[in-house]
């Protein structure tokens, strides 16, 4: 992304993650080497002081000492191999008032111990650090008692600061190598974390990831359109707002395989397949919905679908509508050829001089005409479908299938929704009208409508070749057709009319399908 010409460039969200990893560890190691040259130092310390007690007393309680008091040519040989063998630097034995008998420096034998006596005067042994000819040093001081326990001589002993300073820097050596060890891991660990998570950020800082996060939310959020985010094993990872509406989602769904959701199954095989589809009608509960699927890559790696749903359920309806209306317009076009015929006919019997039998010609098929107009319109008082069950027999005598009305036919306003009725009984017909003319002649549908106090019943048989169980099953679902690609959608809508109403739908028949339909009126009366 460019940087506009004079704005201040901000450190990626990579960039501080990295910055502050490095401060961390970098504070990290200082503080631990720090802490492990405060324990190593009081661990010389300590080291230092026991060794120095150790040696102390056991000068202190030699018989030879005792024996040798005063006499400094035989006790300095004697502290001075005491001294090489145990790697002290150095052992003062000296008189109760502080004058020594021996010294790593000779000059100073006979000279005033420089450091604390008291307490070993009194009987105690103790340590102490203290500065003295040989520099600061950690030293430990004891009494030499004779057989009565009185003190007769002390005894120190000890190892200079500097010598501790010497093993101290050795050991933080190799602590100050394995912190910058640890430093460097650290740090190299710490560059491949921020590489990562910049090209996983893209190089975005925290205030651009809040402001897209934020713009993410309420696109989400303000679209009426769903949209889902399939990942290539089937699982959701996205749904919106208006997909959980459209899709009648209740519950949890982010995180579930789409299987879990209780889809169509038509729905559902579309989002597993994770392939490309444009603008596809399926029908999910109430609604129809137009379905849009685009596959998503990154380079050659495929991170899923993006699945986008809009309603169609209106503008189906109105469609279904203006397919109804188009209907009537074809039945009245076939009406009036089939009454152009009549007429061209009885215009010829006249020119040929048979006036009399053209008049019983036109009589005759104008009483036929009538007669059926009447029976369905007094079998039926639903004007709706009175209308509609005119138009489709005059559609289907034009293709050579004879519609017949039952003759028990008796409906009155039974008020059910006018939209929904001529979607279940318009989509019967055409289908039954298709299969008639597949089947054996003579082509033939039977329409049979009839309604009590609680129930509306209508029945659609046709003399087509029928169907078994299996197709009896699949018929309704969305894509089931015989009529070839593109088609199919008409009898799922028949069954998503019929939910909607709360009926039930079935198909049986021997000689031809018979689709029979129950739909509950509710209590409403029935006249």
């Amino acid at each position: 992304m460019r940087e506009l010409p004079g704005r201040v460039r901000r450190w990626s969200l990579a960039r501080q993650m990295l910055a502050l990893q490095i401060v961390v560890v970098g504070v990290t190691v200082a503080g631990g080497a720090a802490l492990a040259f405060l324990q190593a130092r009081d661990l010389l310390v300590e080291e230092a002081a026991g060794k120095a007690r150790a040696v102390t007393v056991s000068v202190a309680d030699s018989p030879s000492v005792l024996a040798s008091l005063g006499d400094s040519a035989a006790l300095q040989p004697y502290a001075e191999r005491v001294r090489w063998e145990t790697g002290v630097d150095f052992v003062t034995i000296m008189s109760t008032g502080g004058l020594r008998y021996t010294h790593p420096n000779p000059a100073q034998i006979g000279r005033r111990f420089l450091g604390t006596t008291a307490p070993a005067l009194e009987g105690r042994t103790f340590t102490e650090t203290y500065t003295g000819t040989l520099g600061s040093s950690v030293r430990a001081v004891a009494p030499v008692r004779d057989a009565a326990g009185k003190v007769r001589a002390l005894v120190s002993a000890g190892i200079t600061v500097e010598r501790i300073g010497v093993r101290l820097r050795g050991q933080i050596t190799g602590a100050v190598f394995i912190g910058l060890l640890g430093l460097s891991t650290g740090g190299a660990g710490t560059y491949l974390v921020g590489s990562r998570l910049r090209r996983q950020t893209r190089g975005m800082g925290p205030a651009e990831l809040s402001r897209m996060y934020e713009y993410h939310d309420a696109i989400l959020h303000a679209v009426r359109e769903g949209l889902l985010l399939v990942d290539d094993a089937g699982g959701l990872t996205l749904c919106n707002d208006g997909a959980r509406e459209l899709l009648g989602l209740r519950g949890e769904a982010d995180g579930r395989h789409v299987t879990e959701l209780g889809l169509p199954a038509s729905l559902t095989e579309l989002l597993v397949a994770g392939e490309n589809r444009s603008d596809e009608i399926h029908l999910t509960g109430e609604r129809t919905l137009v379905v849009n699927v685009a596959v998503v890559r990154s380079g050659n790696r495929s991170l899923g679908t993006v699945v986008t749903l809009r309603d169609h359920t209106e503008l189906q309806s109105l469609t279904g509508q203006l397919d109804a209306e188009r209907g009537f317009a074809d039945s009245l076009r076939a009406a009036a050829h089939e009454s152009a015929n009549r007429l061209h006919t009885v215009v010829t019997l006249v020119e040929l001089g048979r006036a009399e039998q053209a008049v019983a010609f036109a009589t005759a098929e104008l009483r036929a005409a009538q007669q059926l107009t009447d029976r369905v319109v007094g079998a039926v008082r639903e004007p709706v479908l009175a209308a509609l069950l005119l138009g489709k027999s005059a559609e289907a005598a034009e293709r050579g299938v004879e519609l017949v009305i039952s003759p028990d036919t008796e409906l009155g306003d039974i008020g059910l929704d006018d939209r929904d009725l001529v979607t279940i009984l318009g989509n019967l017909i055409d289908n039954a009208v298709e299969a008639a003319m597949s089947g054996v002649p003579p082509a033939r549908v039977d329409v049979r409508l009839r309604a009590d106090e609680t129930t509306f019943l209508l029945s659609v048989a046709d003399s087509g070749p029928g169907m078994d169980a299996v197709t009896a099953r699949e018929a309704f679902r969305r894509g089931w057709t015989t009529k070839g690609d593109g088609r199919g959608l008409g009898l799922a809508m028949v069954g998503q009319a019929v939910r909607r109403l709360g009926g039930a739908i079935d198909v049986g028949g021997g000689q031809g399908a018979v689709f029979t339909v129950r739909l509950p009126l509710r209590g409403r009366e029935v006249p």
